[in-house]
């Protein structure tokens, strides 16, 4: 049987559905607060940052919050203990407070979730400066999932377990990869946009240059 139902229980449920609702959220927030006047690619980049922001203030700011102050997610009973403890099933160390992992998700939280909402001010004012940024914080994540699983890697993946398909493709691959395929194209899209714009303006300068 493909899906085993004992792997899905009450907290696997709610967890998924919370970020079901943290999407939905995001969707809502690109309709209501982007000008009309912005493209489709605006609005899914409103989308991911606003998704993005969210995940790590509620999500990631709650296991800084479980990691610092003499607990850990595993002794923890509130509902986002229990979010962090499904997916420490996957990655042990989230529920333990890796010393790595903690020091990687305070700056994630204070930083990238700052970055975030710098970009979506600058995505409702339509300001091309936030191509900047965007290649700032796609760049930031990438270091950072990076450097989330390289130790991993580079010492036998002993934190991780891969054997159960919902912990290893579900919980470790897609979520993690959203943070690695997303900012790569954003990093992309933003660096041809940055391209463009020097081109034209040195080729502006080109021509009064000439005149």
């Amino acid at each position: 049987m493909l899906i085993d139902p004992s792997l899905i229980d009450q907290v696997t449920i709610n967890s998924l559905l919370a970020v079901v609702a943290i999407l939905v959220v995001s969707l809502l927030a690109s309709r209501l607060l982007l000008p009309s006047s912005s493209t489709r690619t605006d609005h899914a980049t409103f989308v991911w940052f606003a998704f993005d922001a969210l995940i790590h203030f509620i999500f990631e700011g709650s296991f800084v919050y479980h990691s610092t102050f003499g607990r850990t997610v595993n002794t923890g009973k509130d509902m986002f203990a229990l979010l962090w403890q499904e997916y420490a099933k996957a990655d042990e160390r989230w529920g333990t407070a890796d010393v790595t992992i903690v020091s990687i998700e305070i700056m994630t939280v204070f930083v990238d979730g700052l970055i975030c909402l710098h970009v979506l001010r600058k995505l409702i004012s339509n300001d091309p400066s936030r191509h900047f940024w965007i290649v700032v914080v796609s760049l930031i994540e990438l270091v950072g999932g990076w450097m989330t699983f390289a130790p991993e890697w580079l010492s036998g993946s002993q934190y991780l377990n891969t054997h159960v398909w919902l912990w290893h493709y579900v919980y470790l691959w897609f979520f993690n990869g959203l943070w690695v395929v997303i900012p790569i194209a954003l990093i992309g899209h933003s660096y041809r946009q940055i391209i463009c714009g020097l081109t034209l303006a040195n080729d502006s300068q080109q021509q009064k240059k000439s005149q």
